[in-house]
């Protein structure tokens, strides 16, 4: 994209909203009522709002490298608690997708200087499930199925905080795993069986 044209676009943008709502942005400026918190990969081909087709106001978004849920990123845990304390969202998702550069790099032995620690979470998952990918020959097939496991195990991770077990038990959100198919444009729901995943999480780790 042409730097020059960022702020024309914007204006017509700002434009297009007016034409078909003069009041667009006081309605906005209103404040917001999101149901669903997104999670999801900084990637720049896998923007949330567009592939769900969401309106400003309807989806509280999370990027990061890989769409990983890290207990000790303050930066992940606060917005997961803000949207699920205070905006009271109903969905929780984590959405992986196909091609993620993240994952492929935590697939590879190379040394990525301060990428290291944070890939070092997705190796992990790597590990937890090495004997099923390890059965799989096609390296493509591979990787895209560390992927989709990438997914499950992060929302387990948010399974795992305060905020979203009480939430589950006051309120009923839903924590749930998605992927995006980058070659088809499609969002695959991974059927993520969140309340066995609940039941056997909370053995351990239950918070009152």
């Amino acid at each position: 994209m042409d730097l020059h044209k960022v702020f024309d676009n914007n204006e017509k943008w700002i434009q297009e909203k007016l034409s078909i709502d003069k009041d667009y942005f006081k309605k906005l400026a209103k404040g917001q009522s999101p149901e669903f918190l997104y999670i999801g990969c900084s990637d720049s081909r896998a923007t949330a709002e567009e592939l769900m087709g969401a309106k400003p106001g309807e989806v509280f978004v999370h990027r990061n490298i890989a769409n990983m849920v890290i207990s000790i990123d303050l930066n992940a845990m606060s917005v997961i608690n803000y949207a699920v304390d205070h905006l009271k969202v109903k969905h929780v998702v984590v959405c992986g997708h196909y091609g993620c550069g993240g994952v492929k790099a935590a697939m590879q032995s190379s040394d990525l200087g301060i990428l290291n620690p944070w890939l070092r979470n997705i190796r992990d998952v790597y590990r937890i499930h090495s004997k099923e990918l390890n059965a799989i020959e096609s390296e493509e097939k591979r990787y895209n199925r560390l992927v989709e496991l990438n997914v499950k195990e992060q929302c387990v991770n948010l399974i795992k905080t305060a905020a979203v077990q009480k939430a589950f038990r006051d309120r009923g959100l839903i924590v749930h795993g998605w992927v995006f198919n980058i070659h088809t444009g499609k969002l695959i729901d991974l059927k993520i069986d969140f309340e066995k995943y609940l039941e056997d999480i909370m053995q351990i780790y239950h918070l009152d």
